[in-house]
C-alpha cells in the first residue's frame, strides 16, 4: 500500500493524473470494455448509493414519486421539439436492427440485414420526449394536475473524450419531469427543486456552490431558462453539478399535451426538469482529497469509521474483539457506519494506508495497551492528526467527531473558493486572471457575439448569471455597453 500511495501523482504535478489515479486506486471506478464506459466498482457505487438514498428523501419530502420510462425513443419524438433535437442530435446512439444472426462464413455473429427496425430507436440521451408522449395520455382536466415524478435511470450521450464519473458516453443519475397548470407554478417548481439540489450539495457532500441562472447559449436545449448549481473544484475550474430547467410549454405543443382549466378552456400544460448524475461523485472527489488520497464528507462514506486491531497473538485478538463488540453496539445504535477489520491477512500498517487512501473519515486503532490503559487511538481523516482517547463514551466522541470533520471540510473548500473569487473590470485583465483559475465577477453585456468571443479566446464560460448577491449594473469588460449585473466567468470541466 506505500507503493501504491507513492504512485499517487501530486496535486500540484499534474491535477488530472492525479484524479484519474485516485479514481483507480481507491477501487472507485474503471474503464471498461466499451469505449467510452465505466464500470463504477462497489466502493464507488457505495457513495453513489448514499447520494441516491439522500437524494430521494429530499425529492419525496417536497412530494415526488418516482416512475420508470423506457430506454428507448422513437427517433421521430426527438424531431418534434426543435431545438431539443439539435442540442441532442451529436450525442445520439441509434438503434437499427433488433437481430443478429451466424456469419454464413463462420466468423461469429453479424448483423441480421431483415431485421431492420422499421423506425430506428435513440438509446435515451435524456427522456423529456418519451415522458411528454406518454403524459399525453394522463392528462385531461386540472384535476391531473400537478404530475411530480422522477426516475433513477442511465443516460447514453456519446462523448468522444470522456474521464471517469466526470464525462462518459453512459452514466446513472436521475431525471425529474414535472407538469403544472400554471407557469408560475413550473417556475416555482424549477426554482425548489435547484434549492433542493443545493441544499444537498453543502449539507451532504459538504461542497459551496452558486446558484443561478445560465446565459441564453448554455441553456438546456428546449429550455426557456436553465437554473444551475456551480461549483469550485481545487485547480480552480467549474463543475456544473446540478441542472433545474423551466420548459414552459414547448414539450407540452411538441406532443399536443393539452388540459381543461378551471375556466373550462383548454390550454397547454407547462413543464419543467431536473437533474443530478454521478458526476457528482467527480466533484466530491476533486472538492475534498489530497495527496494521500480520497477526503469524504461523513454523511456520504459508505462507512463512516474503521476499527483496526492491533494484536500479537490470538489470545488478544479474542480480548480486544470483545471490547470492540461493545463499541460497535454503540456506533449503531446512534446510526453511525462502521467496519471491524480483523483480517489477518494485512499487516496493521497496510490497513492505516488503505483506508486513508479510501477517505474514511475516522479510525480507530486498538491494542493490547490500550486495553490496559482504557483507551482507543483515534485518527481523523481530513487533518491527519490522532489521539488516544478514553474508550468510555466513544460513540458520543465519534459522532461529535463526525459532525465536526463534516463542517470543516465544507469550510476548508468554501475558504478556498472565496479566495479565487475575484472581481475583474477589464478584459485585458480578465485574460491574465482567468489562467490562474477561480470564479471572475464581471460584467457582461448580454449579448451570444461577446459571450462567444470571450470563449473562443480565453476557453472561459458563464458558469452563472447569480441569483444572489451584489446586483449592481456596470459595463461590460470587452464591449463597454451597459451591464444589467455581474456575471460568473471560469474555466469549466
Amino acid at each position: 500500500m506505500a507503493k501504491e500511495l507513492k504512485e499517487l501523482t501530486p496535486r500540484g504535478e499534474n491535477y488530472a493524473q492525479w484524479y484519474n489515479d485516485l479514481v483507480l486506486k481507491a477501487d472507485l471506478a474503471e474503464n471498461s470494455a466499451v469505449r467510452g464506459c465505466m464500470v463504477i466498482k462497489p466502493y464507488g457505487y457505495a457513495i453513489w448509493e448514499k447520494m441516491q438514498r439522500e437524494l430521494d428523501n429530499l425529492f419525496k419530502e417536497t412530494g415526488h414519486v418516482n416512475a420508470y420510462f423506457p430506454l428507448f425513443i422513437p427517433k421521430s419524438f426527438l424531431s418534434k421539439e426543435a431545438d431539443h433535437v439539435e442540442g441532442f442530435a451529436k450525442e445520439c446512439a441509434v438503434v437499427t436492427h433488433y437481430r443478429l444472426k451466424n456469419d454464413p462464413e463462420g466468423k461469429g455473429v453479424v448483423v441480421d440485414p431483415e431485421a431492420r427496425l422499421e423506425e430506428e430507436l435513440i438509446v435515451r440521451p435524456t427522456s423529456e420526449t418519451i415522458i411528454w408522449n406518454t403524459y399525453k395520455g394522463w392528462i385531461q382536466s386540472y384535476r391531473d394536475l400537478p404530475i411530480l415524478c422522477n426516475q433513477w435511470a442511465n443516460v447514453v450521450r456519446w462523448e468522444m473524450r470522456t474521464r471517469l464519473f466526470l464525462r462518459t458516453a453512459e452514466f446513472l443519475w436521475q431525471e425529474g419531469h414535472t407538469a403544472h397548470a400554471t407557469e408560475a407554478e413550473a417556475v416555482r417548481e424549477a426554482e425548489t427543486m435547484l434549492n433542493v439540489y443545493a441544499d444537498f450539495a453543502e449539507r451532504f457532500m459538504a461542497m459551496p456552490v452558486l446558484k443561478g441562472l445560465k446565459s441564453p447559449n448554455e441553456r438546456f436545449a428546449g429550455a426557456l431558462e436553465t437554473y444551475c448549481i456551480e461549483a469550485l473544484m481545487q485547480d480552480g475550474k467549474a463543475l456544473q453539478a446540478g441542472t433545474s430547467h423551466f420548459l414552459g410549454q414547448n414539450f407540452a405543443k411538441a406532443f399536443d399535451v393539452t388540459f381543461i382549466n378551471k375556466d373550462n378552456k383548454q390550454e397547454y400544460v407547462w413543464a419543467s426538469s431536473w437533474g443530478v448524475s454521478t458526476r457528482l461523485i467527480g466533484g466530491l472527489i476533486m472538492t475534498h482529497s489530497d495527496d494521500n488520497g480520497l477526503v469524504l464528507p461523513p454523511k456520504l462514506a459508505p462507512y463512516q469509521v474503521v476499527i483496526v486491531p492491533i494484536y500479537k497473538n490470538q489470545e488478544q485478538l479474542q480480548q480486544i474483539s470483545e471490547k470492540v463488540a461493545g463499541i460497535t453496539a454503540a456506533l449503531k445504535a446512534r446510526g453511525i457506519s462502521f467496519k471491524y477489520d480483523d483480517n489477518d491477512n494485512k499487516k496493521p500498517g497496510w490497513k492505516f494506508s488503505e483506508y486513508e487512501l479510501k477517505g474514511v473519515p475516522v479510525r480507530l486503532a486498538l491494542g493490547a495497551r490500550d486495553l490496559e490503559n482504557g483507551t482507543i487511538e483515534v485518527a481523523r481523516r481530513d487533518t491527519l492528526t490522532k489521539e488516544s482517547v478514553p474508550v468510555e463514551h466513544i460513540d458520543s466522541y465519534v459522532a461529535r467527531l463526525l459532525d465536526d470533520i463534516q463542517a470543516n471540510i465544507y469550510k476548508k473548500a468554501f475558504d478556498y473558493r472565496t479566495s479565487v473569487t475575484r472581481e475583474v473590470n477589464s478584459y485585458e485583465e480578465f485574460k491574465e486572471e482567468i489562467e490562474k483559475g477561480g470564479f471572475l465577477l464581471c460584467h457582461w453585456d448580454g449579448t451570444p457575439e461577446t459571450e462567444e468571443r470571450i470563449k473562443n479566446e480565453t476557453k472561459a464560460t458563464i458558469r452563472c448569471i447569480p441569483l444572489e448577491g451584489d446586483k449592481t449594473p456596470g459595463f461590460c469588460m470587452l464591449t463597454g455597453k451597459p451591464s444589467a449585473q455581474r456575471v460568473v466567468f471560469a474555466r469549466s470541466y
